[in-house]
């Protein structure tokens, strides 16, 4: 038998073998997402810090930059 357009079909009950199962699935899930979340930060943290060294190192190494004279106001 087919459901047809508009008609309602109310959801099948979940076992509490499932509902456990779902459970702990998800309580893995979100382990890993957690790990991976973890890794990127600290992934970017470096990144972020390497970049900062490198730009300090170029600004280090560059002429200094002269400091621009005040415009004197003509009369």
């Amino acid at each position: 038998m087919t459901k047809e357009f508009g008609e309602y079909e109310p959801p099948k009950p979940i076992s509490k073998a499932e509902r456990e199962a779902r459970k702990a699935f998800r309580q893995v899930d979100a382990e890993k997402a957690m790990s991976e979340h973890a890794l990127a930060e600290k992934a970017f943290a470096q990144n972020r810090e390497r970049l900062k060294a490198e730009r300090l190192a170029r600004e280090a190494a560059a002429a200094p930059v002269p400091k621009k004279q005040p415009k004197t106001k003509k009369k």
